[in-house]
């Protein structure tokens, strides 16, 4: 019999039939002439967007810019159901410390509902960090708290998916509540966990919106928003006591009320076989089971009816046509099939099915290797393949990882692991044999991008430096290339410097320090076999370590000379603000560009300034002339940072302020070279006022002469509004800190 079925199946499965005449419609969500939509939102009556299309103020959706809002709070709308449930976004409080045990960032979030419940069945009360003590306090007729704590020693002891207490900690929340505090604090300030968790951070969440991974123990964004469910429903009343009121009522006909469990209200749903929006009038209609087949249990025909359906047999079967009552059963007098045939043909499928399904993963499984093949081949393999085998202390460095490993290391790469954007790619935190690295993915796959990653494994692999970022390898079968370095722990210099709860926390003897080291790898970078220029030196590609050693990265864009060229002409790239004008104007590459790009970020470190800024007056929006113009007007000690004002030797922060603009000298070969800048910064660091003499390096005249006649255009308005389209995004990389 079940073979019967079976052929049964094939031969009538495809023909599921609906009534003639049956009513076809498209739903409204919302009342009529009322916004239905925004962004992605659907906005479905009791809620909408002004007044005489929601209920009342209560289910209003602010629409700003295509984002929606609850009411006229900051939390964005993700989804409103029919059933009660309202998906949106939740903040992070967060508590941060550094390597001293002292507090440097402090954030308590709160949110007050006043209408609807937190839902207490569909999310979790969330805290992650290895020194963690979270709590959420708020009313449900009553004052209430709860919460949980989160400790470990090691990343050996944490387990990814698992919020247990180690590593991550997770409790329920009490039914009713509409308001909420929370906030987190620390046992022992992060001390001896501070390499891989320095902050705490908690939080509400969805039940599975949110899956725990050790990577976010060391920075989980503090801007990150995870989804959070509401309750709501209709009014304050219980189903009997709101069909008192029919006028008010709003569970309309073909509908179904029921009460809401989680506070007071009531909602409403469509009947069985209607479908629709059913807090409108005739917003539910008739369902077509027929149309879809998981909505019937017809083995056979079905045919739809008005808020139903039913099944039946093509001619030559009996039954009901049911998948849970007797189906359709063939006829005994069309039973002339014998059995052996018939299950010569039953096994003839199956065996056909088989070599189908085996041939198609064959198929897939060739096709995959020789993706994985072209792509090694796209992607600079057999190059680099060559460099490998050819250099033993290459061998030792770098590693071929396959692409499951550098997925296992990110979650798949998941967004909340990105810890970095620039020109020439996206930067991911992930986990390799229990150690942090940053997994670097190209954005493209044109040829002109596969030079690049060829060229940027073949730079790093020549750089033995302490203030260097360290290549550690490279995957090559995937459809773009990936690196993988070394993970520098304490973000970059740019956000040291200009992000807020950051600024000023810098001395000025580590500025210095950091100014010294970044200057010593790039005149180490300068003075290799082959010369290489980094093209795209900013305060971005500077990295911290948790001594606020400074690691040069990002060599997306660096180019490798020979001894004895002295120039190379080549398309300008780099950071608005940060490049040579020289270069900028004559397309001419040297190793001079490094060096006026190193001299904005002196200024940087000495005025705490940003390197394109609006706030100033048109002719000073560029920190280089806006420095330069102090310098020539003896108000150096006006644009300082405070910090570096106070903690300064006023003849030192003299000597580096002449060391910058000397970097800043328009024609590159006046410039003074990275190994004169290292040099001058090592005196200026160990500084004896009595013994230490200058080391002049070309005539100061000309520091804001123009080349040419044209190259003070090059920080004018006129300029600056014609380049503003093809360097937005690098002046949005600049205030961002991406990389």
């Amino acid at each position: 019999m079940a073979v019967h079925d079976f052929i049964l199946k094939i031969f009538i499965g495809g023909f599921i039939f609906s009534a003639l005449g049956v009513k076809v419609t498209t739903a409204h969500h919302a009342l009529p002439g009322c916004q239905e939509t925004c962004g992605n939102l659907s906005i479905p009556y009791p809620f909408g967007t002004r007044e005489g299309c929601y209920l009342n103020d209560l289910y209003l959706i602010s629409c700003n810019n295509s984002k929606p809002y609850l009411r006229h709070g900051d939390a964005g709308v993700l989804d409103i159901s029919y059933d009660g449930q309202l998906r949106m976004n939740s903040k992070v409080a967060y508590d941060c410390y550094d390597k001293s045990g002292n507090q440097t960032l402090h954030y308590q979030h709160k949110l007050g509902l006043l209408s609807f419940s937190i839902s207490s069945k569909r999310n979790k009360f969330t805290a992650i960090g290895c020194d963690t003590n979270a709590m959420i306090q708020g009313s449900i007729g009553q004052r209430y708290m709860t919460g949980c704590m989160s400790l470990c020693e090691s990343l050996k002891d944490v387990k990814n998916g698992s919020c247990s207490g180690i590593g991550c900690c997770q409790t329920s929340i009490p039914e009713g509540v509409r308001d909420y505090f929370i906030n987190t604090d620390s046992f022992f300030s992060h001390e001896g966990i501070y390499a891989f968790s320095r902050c705490s951070y908690a939080f509400v969440v969805e039940e599975d919106g949110y899956n725990f991974s050790s990577t976010d123990l060391y920075k989980l964004r503090k801007e990150s928003q995870f989804p959070l469910v509401l309750d709501w429903a209709v009014g304050n009343s219980s189903c009997l006591e709101a069909k008192t009121n029919a006028s008010s009522f709003l569970c309309h006909e073909n509908t179904v009320c029921y009460d809401s469990d989680n506070g007071p209200g009531y909602l409403c749903k469509c009947s069985e076989g209607y479908t629709g929006n059913p807090y409108l009038e005739d917003g539910c209609e008739d369902l077509d089971e027929c149309h879809d087949a998981s909505l019937n249990l017809c083995t056979g025909i079905c045919i739809n009816g008005v808020g139903n359906y039913t099944c039946s047999c093509p001619k030559g079967y009996n039954g009901d046509g049911k998948r849970n009552g007797t189906g359709c059963i063939l006829e005994k007098r069309n039973q002339s099939v014998t059995p052996v045939l018939t299950a010569g043909i039953g096994a003839g499928l199956v065996g056909m099915l088989v070599f189908l399904l085996v041939s198609y993963w064959g198929v897939r499984q060739r096709k995959s290797m020789k993706l994985k093949e072209n792509f090694f081949k796209q992607n600079g393999g057999i190059m680099l393949q060559q460099l490998l085998y050819k250099s033993e202390s290459i061998v030792e460095r770098a590693k071929i990882y396959t692409e499951e490993e550098l997925k296992k290391a990110t979650n798949n790469f998941n967004e909340s692991n990105v810890i970095g954007q620039g020109g020439y790619g996206t930067v991911y935190k992930g986990v390799l044999a229990n150690t942090f690295v940053a997994i670097k993915k190209s954005k493209v796959v044109d040829r002109s991008q596969i030079d690049q990653f060829v060229n940027e494994v073949i730079i790093l692999s020549q750089i033995k430096h302490p203030n260097v970022v360290k290549l550690l390898g490279c995957c090559l079968e995937t459809p773009v290339p990936l690196l993988v370095y070394q993970f520098v722990t304490n973000d970059t210099l740019f956000h040291h410097i200009h992000d807020e709860g950051c600024a000023s926390s810098i001395p000025w003897d580590m500025r210095l320090r950091i100014a010294t080291e970044t200057a010593a790898a790039l005149a180490h970078m300068h003075s290799a076999p082959m010369h290489i220029i980094h093209r795209d030196v900013k305060s971005a590609n500077i990295l911290l370590d948790d001594e606020y050693t400074a690691k040069v990265s990002d060599f997306g864009v660096s180019r490798l000379f020979s001894l004895e060229e002295t120039h190379l002409a080549t398309l300008v790239q780099g950071t608005f603000g940060y490049i040579d004008p020289e270069y900028f104007h004559s397309g001419l590459l040297t190793q001079k560009s490094d060096v006026y790009s190193f001299g904005v970020v002196l200024v940087e470190l000495l005025t705490g300034a940003h390197v394109v800024s609006f706030d100033r007056e048109e002719k000073d929006r560029n920190l280089g002339m806006y420095f330069l113009s102090a310098m020539e007007d003896d108000r150096l000690h006006k644009i300082l940072e405070p910090r570096v004002r106070k903690e300064g030797h006023a003849e030192q922060l003299r000597g580096v302020a002449e060391l910058a603009k000397k970097c800043l000298r328009i024609k590159g070969d006046k410039r003074p070279t990275m190994k004169e800048v290292k040099e001058e910064l090592a005196k200026l660091r160990e500084f004896e006022i009595e013994n230490y003499s200058w080391v002049e390096i070309g005539p100061n005249v000309e520091d804001r002469e123009p080349l040419i006649g044209e190259v003070m255009g090059f920080y004018d308005n006129n300029v600056v509004s014609d380049l503003d389209s093809m360097k937005k995004q690098e002046i949005l990389q600049i205030y961002s800190g991406g990389r």
